[in-house]
């Protein structure tokens, strides 16, 4: 007897990574795994994931929900409306995944972590940058002690824009949106250097955060860059957000570096792992293939589900919870000016 499929169901097509980032194509080359539908309220969208193989399509997710047995869903919506999806799915007793960050503010991130638990289903953020084989060896070099003791890790994460960057007018209308993004270039790309800081060094004691309105005159007064700064007992996580770099100004640059009494360590998205150890010089290292089971989110989503295994740590949700209390500290050190102990935000954890 041939098992079943494992049937998934998008809930919201309005986050450019579900076609960037070949998602569906992802979901779509496993075998055992049916895209059953989708729901969002863009007919055109709609239409494009139609065509790419998905059969039943719905303007409403609540009727997909009722109409539709799943296993599972990935959730492609605005930052703000991940916990009313995932409390919609969780009900169903249907396993979330969701794109980086959590969600737009920790309250909301809350919810969505007290009712997976409840519900007993898992619950998966996404962050791209745990598929990167350059960026998961980087980080292992460091985690395995080869540079010494950690004191510093540094995460840039930056572009010309959303819209300049080509990014769909579903995406950036809402990344522009302050209520329904979390904030602007601070949300989308410091969750990055939270979320590597919080892997490598830890829960920050402390955060210090700046950024404005500095180049985009037309999404004024929201952030078009911004800085977060975690500061720890005997380190520093630093993490920067542009959504105004112009290609090229500064050459080659590493997105992720990560400093230790021993060595450093430095890589991109892609491409080789450079490292540097002490008294000797600058050496290239070709990352090795991911594993099979975590070689992108659709893979790692479904394995874990499968095999139910938890998840990476990076794209887990008490691990997430955590990251997004330092992003939340870090957005009242901006409002407030001032520096903000993690204890005060932690305390909402209960």
């Amino acid at each position: 007897m041939m098992p079943r499929k494992i049937r998934v169901g998008l809930l919201g097509l309005v986050h450019d990574h579900v076609f960037l980032n070949d998602e569906i194509n992802h979901f779509l080359s496993i075998e055992g795994v049916e895209v059953a539908c989708a729901a969002d309220v863009n007919e055109i969208l709609l239409r494009r994931v139609a065509n790419m193989g998905v059969k039943n399509i719905y303007r409403d997710y609540r009727e997909m929900l009722a109409k539709e047995e799943l296993d599972a869903v990935a959730v492609y919506a605005e930052n703000a409306r991940h916990a009313e999806y995932t409390e919609a799915a969780a009900e169903k007793g249907l396993h979330v995944m969701v794109e980086k960050p959590m969600a737009s503010n920790f309250e909301i991130a809350k919810r969505m972590f007290e009712v997976s638990k409840r519900y007993n289903v898992k619950l998966m953020i996404n962050y791209p940058t745990t598929w990167s084989p350059s960026l998961r060896h980087a980080v292992k070099i460091a985690l395995d002690g080869n540079i010494g003791r950690v004191y510093e890790v540094r995460f840039r994460a930056a572009h010309k824009g959303p819209k300049e960057e080509g990014c769909s007018p579903y995406f950036y209308s809402w990344l522009y949106d302050e209520k329904l993004n979390g904030a602007g270039a601070y949300i989308d790309f410091c969750c990055y250097g939270a979320n590597f800081s919080r892997w490598i060094l830890g829960m920050p004691e402390k955060v210090c955060s700046m950024g404005g309105n500095y180049v985009k005159d037309y999404i004024s007064p929201l952030e078009d860059n911004a800085i977060l700064l975690m500061s720890y007992k005997r380190g520093m996580g630093i993490a920067e957000a542009s959504w105004s770099q112009i290609p090229g100004e500064i050459g080659p640059f590493y997105m992720l570096t990560i400093r230790g009494t021993e060595g450093t360590v430095a890589a991109n998205f892609t491409g080789p792992v450079k490292a540097y150890f002490q008294g000797g010089s600058w050496t290239e290292v070709n990352p090795p293939p991911l594993e099979e089971g975590s070689q992108n989110a659709a893979q790692h989503f479904i394995y874990c589900i499968l095999k139910d295994t938890p998840f990476l740590e990076p794209v887990s949700a008490k691990f997430n919870l955590e990251v997004q209390a330092i992003l939340e500290a870090g957005l009242l050190s901006m409002k407030e000016d001032k520096t903000i102990y993690l204890s005060e935000i932690l305390k909402k954890m209960g």
